[in-house]
């Protein structure tokens, strides 16, 4: 006998589509009755993680839109940034990791300095040194990483931890792209779905006009490839730093405001400000 479940109780873990009740802490099959409302199978059921694309895209919405409504707070602008990296975050990184976390540290500082000397109208070849740069670090998941279902790392965390799932390398990738002088409002993290994985999935953009398609970097393929050549990729919801804009199958997408409305953004943001006074 199925149950009706508030969407407010409902959490699910972006990379591996588990949806859990927070009340009981449940595995539950979510199947949508209207917006804000699903039906669960009884507690105890098995979690599905094979998703139809219109149940992706409502589990991804439901994923940001009841996390949090902060007002806009803008971001200090080289938070972040590899050249922001203090002795002290250096020496707590080391104590926490190992000390060969202080090599990944600056190596990801050198990277970006050989990097910014690139000649102007190189962005195409920086997407790609950047993207293989990251991409070299080992994938895990939250969970045997951290120990917890969905922790947004800092760069430096990953650098220091050395591993990273899809949002850790989408924001890794951004920040750093962001410190080597390329414009915010061509830098989109784009949330997905992953139709060959069949999972949900988090890949960087670069738009290199507005109204152009984008390029994908994705922690799946160290090629930087045409949104176009990648059809595997359906979007749900892109931000950076300005706004979220919610994508609508076959229509325009919705500004619908600050990221920081996603709790998760506002974390990682409260962290990278903790690191530059550590």
């Amino acid at each position: 006998m199925f149950q009706r479940v508030p969407a407010e109780v409902i959490s699910a873990h972006t990379c591996c589509g588990a949806w859990r009740c927070e009340r009981c802490g449940k595995s539950l099959r979510l199947r949508p009755l209207q917006p804000g409302v699903f039906r669960a199978c009884p507690a105890g059921a098995a979690p599905t993680r094979r998703w139809s694309r219109r149940t992706a895209y409502l589990a991804a919405l439901l994923a940001v839109f009841i996390i949090g409504t902060n007002a806009a707070v803008a971001a200090p602008p080289d938070l972040g940034f590899s050249r922001g990296v203090t002795q002290g975050l250096v020496e707590r990184m080391a104590a926490k990791f190992g000390t060969t976390s202080r090599t990944r540290i600056g190596a990801w500082q050198d990277f970006v300095r050989a990097e910014q000397g690139r000649p102007a109208g190189g962005e195409l070849e920086l997407l790609g040194a950047v993207n293989a740069f990251f991409n070299r670090i080992p994938f895990v998941s939250d969970l045997a990483h951290w120990g917890m279902k969905d922790y947004w790392a800092t760069p430096a965390e990953v650098l220091a931890s050395n591993g990273a799932d899809c949002e850790d390398f989408s924001i890794a990738k951004y920040f750093t792209l962001k410190e080597m002088g390329v414009p915010i409002d061509r830098l989109r993290i784009i949330y997905v779905v992953a139709t060959q994985i069949n999972q949900a999935h988090m890949v960087l953009a670069y738009y290199p006009l507005p109204d152009a398609s984008p390029l994908i970097l994705d922690n799946l393929d160290d090629r930087v490839r045409p949104a176009s050549e990648r059809p595997d990729l359906v979007p749900v919801y892109s931000f950076n730093d300005e706004d979220v804009l919610v994508t609508r199958p076959g229509r325009h997408s919705i500004n619908v405001g600050s990221p920081r409305q996603i709790r998760q953004w506002n974390s990682l943001l409260d962290k990278l400000e903790k690191e530059q006074r550590l």
